[in-house]
């Protein structure tokens, strides 16, 4: 067995683990000593017994605090994947004792939020109430290294082309356009005939730049003999947008579930105008190979129900 196979193995402890992680995230060792309740000296002092264990240095000091080295970035990602581990192995041995059925943590984009994710939590909960779902919102970029680190579960939202990898494992759900929306009483909500020309002219909350549906939107524009939209909000966050359908008078674009069900719910307006660009379908991602909890299968199943009943709605 290596040197850093030993120390991997058998060398390094949780506290170990969790100082890492600290020093990661607050990049000073007075701050990463305060999160964790001890003196700094005591963190320099494990930090340094950490690095003779490795025969590495992983983590650089100056005056501005510390700043992982390579070396020190791969154990950080050890160590927030073991401690992620550790938290759901925990989390499951505590809801078995207290009579709970267990939890899952799921990772998901604004397109799957309010209807298929909504509806597959209602779901579980109906067969298991004490379930615990911990949802975080986010887009591919932030929420996929969650997932390979273990502090997520599966994902679900827009399977892009490009993030597809060997260690993820996809399954699409079900096709999800996109449209048009203002607030209720904009001036375009009223008009009979639009065109791409009306929404070049409007105040408009866009996609981010590196999204690939801010591409094609930007494509619509320019087919129809007009340049995109000049005063706008670059924002993928569902309450961006609605903050400023109703501050600034914009105009946006969502997912068709996403935006019928805001439109019953009196808190926008759909308008009658296509949006005709091919989109990728909505569906999970898991991780390839890794143990799924009952809970996340029961979730899984219920994602997949719920996109039969959205589909045949």
């Amino acid at each position: 067995m290596s040197q850093i196979d030993r120390v991997l193995r058998s060398n390094l402890k949780l506290r170990h683990l969790q100082m890492l992680v600290a020093l990661d995230q607050f990049r000073h060792l007075g701050r990463a000593a305060e999160f964790l309740s001890v003196t700094q000296p005591a963190v320099s002092k494990s930090l340094v017994e950490i690095e003779r264990m490795f025969g590495l240095a992983l983590f650089e000091r100056s005056t501005r605090g510390t700043e992982p080295t390579p070396y020190g970035e791969s154990v950080v990602r050890f160590a927030r994947s073991v401690l992620a581990d550790y938290d759901r192995t925990r989390d499951e041995i505590a809801a078995v004792a207290s009579g709970a059925a267990g939890r899952t943590s799921v990772g998901a984009m604004v397109v799957a939020m309010p209807v298929l994710l909504a509806r597959a939590v209602e779901m579980l909960k109906a067969n298991s109430s004490q379930t615990t779902v911990l949802v975080e919102e986010g887009d591919l970029t932030r929420l996929l290294p969650k997932l390979r680190l273990g502090e997520l579960d599966l994902f679900v939202g827009r399977l892009e082309p490009g993030y597809a990898a060997p260690d993820l494992e996809t399954e699409a759900l079900h096709a999800e356009p996109m449209q048009v929306v203002v607030r209720p009483g904009h001036a375009l909500a009223a008009k009979r005939r639009l065109g791409w020309p009306d929404l070049a002219r409007e105040r408009c909350v866009m996609p981010p730049p590196w999204a690939s549906l801010r591409v094609k939107l930007d494509q619509m524009f320019f087919r129809d003999g007009v340049h995109p939209p000049a005063d706008i909000i670059e924002s993928a966050s569902f309450l961006a947008q609605i903050s400023f359908l109703q501050q600034r008078d914009a105009v946006a674009f969502m997912a068709r579930s996403v935006a019928r069900h805001f439109q019953q719910q009196g808190m926008l307006k759909v308008l009658a105008l296509k949006v005709p660009i091919e989109l990728p379908p909505v569906g999970l991602i898991t991780m390839r190979g890794r143990r799924r909890t009952p809970s996340t299968q029961q979730l899984i199943d219920c994602l997949r129900r719920a996109a039969r009943v959205k589909s045949a709605a």
